[in-house]
């Protein structure tokens, strides 16, 4: 079974740093993508970052140059690593894995129970 933790949110003043963590027990790095999604109050969750399998990583416009993705095989971690905090990061941090589908459609994509980052200015 597939278990995605979750930490490392916290509250922040704009500018600073957080650093969050995905603990992953049950699932193969290789079996595709991993990434980092977000919700915040009264908005949609949205994509934030993706690795691939062969590493690629992507990024949302509204982060690029501030976050940075990356992943521990060997300590079964995926990580985000969030500089230059904005309140507009504000939102619960959700980690997530493809299922074999290799799709980011919600019904393909196991969930971490996320964390939250809140941004203060």
């Amino acid at each position: 079974q597939v278990q995605l933790v979750e930490s490392g949110g916290g509250s922040v003043q704009a500018g600073g740093s957080l650093k969050l963590s995905c603990a992953v027990s049950g699932y193969i790095f290789s079996t595709c993508g991993m990434g980092w999604y977000r919700q915040a109050p009264g908005k949609e969750r949205e994509l934030v970052s993706t690795i691939s399998s062969d590493g690629t990583t992507t990024y949302a416009d509204s982060v690029k140059g501030r976050f940075t993705i990356s992943r521990d095989e060997h300590k079964y971690t995926l990580y985000l690593q969030m500089v230059s905090l904005e309140t507009e990061d504000t939102a619960v941090y959700y980690c997530a894995a493809q299922n074999t589908k290799c799709e980011w459609v919600s019904e393909y994509v196991y969930w971490g129970q996320g964390t939250q980052v809140t941004v203060s200015s």
